[in-house]
């Protein structure tokens, strides 16, 4: 039995000597599979820093400078351009173009708010400019008041984990958003926030418009309850809420003209035009 083995073993020897042996792969083809590979890596990270997907920013954000004086000429710039873009959005094309465009009407909150109390707001003064809340929002809302969209750049000074806006602030733009509408729907258009629920489904990315969509559910006496949501221009739904506003009964007593001037008044409908220049209509023409 032993030599049974022993032969098996010197044949698989034999067999090992007298085969060919392997071919060598040239040394071109290693340089090759090299360079492919670094040229592969390099670009990923060319693309990858001039592109960055959007969770890799949340993991390892870009430095930022701190915003700006609001009154710079650097920020007088920014703004004027961060306007221009607001403007040319494909969304507020497509909702200015829409077949029920007429039933909606459009205006910019705190736009006419007094300064002696603008100073002290916190979305219309604090939070104002440059890298913050640079523009005022835009709002297009049914003529019932029924439903709203709120159109509002949030930037980068507005952060809790940097890059990403602080929910905070989400949870204000929101309960004013909301407050809105609510407020449109109450007896003396006074109000104040009796429950805010708000659910957050994705990260807000700063440096990004942002869009919040609010509907009205149910108003009885004093009491209107809404809903809405926070959504990229792309559609992503960011942030969901739902609240109850209340009419406090010393509503009488408060000046609902200037929460009107902070909600942003809508445009009185004009038959004829104005001349800016004299604040009045122009002289009808004589026959």
């Amino acid at each position: 039995m032993s030599s049974n083995i022993l032969k098996r073993i010197l044949t698989n020897a034999r067999g090992f000597s007298t085969g060919s042996p392997p071919a060598a792969r040239p040394p071109y083809r290693h340089l090759r599979t090299l360079a492919l590979g670094g040229f592969v890596a390099v670009t990923g990270y060319a693309l990858g820093a001039v592109y960055p997907h959007p969770y890799i920013t949340f993991i390892s954000p870009r430095p930022a400078p701190a915003p700006p004086d609001p009154d710079s000429p650097q920020s007088i710039v920014y703004t004027a351009a961060l306007e221009q873009t607001l403007q040319t959005l494909p969304l507020l094309t497509s909702l200015r173009t829409q077949s029920d465009a007429h039933e909606w009407y459009e205006t910019r909150p705190y736009v006419n708010y007094p300064e002696q109390l603008r100073v002290n707001s916190l979305t219309a003064g604090a939070l104002r400019g440059p890298g913050k809340l640079a523009l005022p929002p835009l709002v297009r809302a049914r003529k019932d008041e029924s439903e709203a969209i709120v159109i509002v750049h949030v930037g980068r000074g507005v952060c809790g984990h940097d890059g990403i806006i602080h929910g905070g602030l989400l949870a204000t733009i929101l309960d004013e958003s909301l407050a809105r509408t609510a407020i449109s729907n109450l007896p003396e258009k006074i109000g104040v926030t009796a429950n805010l629920s708000i659910n957050y489904r994705a990260p807000t990315f700063a440096d990004q418009f942002i869009v919040v969509r609010i509907s009205l559910v149910d108003k009885a006496g004093r009491k209107s309850k809404v809903t809405g949501k926070v959504t990229d221009l792309k559609g992503n739904v960011l942030v969901e809420a739902h609240a109850t506003f209340v009419q406090p009964k010393y509503a009488h007593l408060l000046k609902s003209k200037a929460v009107q001037q902070m909600m942003g008044d809508p445009e009185p409908t004009k038959s004829t035009p104005v001349l800016l220049s004299e604040g009045m209509p122009p002289p009808a023409s004589k026959s």
